[in-house]
């Protein structure tokens, strides 16, 4: 089963100055899941998760928790990171590591756009 994930509206936190303008940590403020027919918009409630994408000149890594240390109904935590390629919008992810064991080795293809201090980014898991 395949899901369909648009990322929409990761603010940047901090931005290093580099040739590219993707170079940059984000936190995730929403996210829209599209499951067959189904459309679930997400706003994040960032007193309770907090989820921050960093992306360097050849490797991104991704970390997502609770801010209750795992100690209710909402504990979460989900780490990835691994190489990345970008080609104009379309952007890879190749995920070498991750807490969720199974998707270790796959790949994941998007496509990004930068909208001020937003990161877009839309595709498939």
């Amino acid at each position: 089963m395949r899901f369909y994930i648009l990322m929409a509206g990761i603010c940047m936190m901090s931005c290093q100055k580099s040739d590219s303008s993707l170079i940059g940590n984000y936190r995730l403020l929403e996210s829209t899941t599209i499951k067959g027919k189904d459309t679930i918009r997400l706003l994040v409630d960032s007193t309770k998760t907090e989820m921050i994408k960093m992306i360097n000149t050849t490797h991104f890594s991704f970390f997502n928790h609770d801010k209750n240390q795992g100690k209710d109904s909402t504990a979460l935590f989900v780490s990835g990171g691994g190489t990345y390629l970008l080609e104009g919008d379309n952007y890879t992810e190749n995920l070498d590591f991750c807490s969720y064991r199974p998707w270790e080795g796959k790949q994941f293809k998007f496509t990004i756009s930068l909208r001020g201090d937003t990161l877009v980014q839309e595709g498939m898991e």
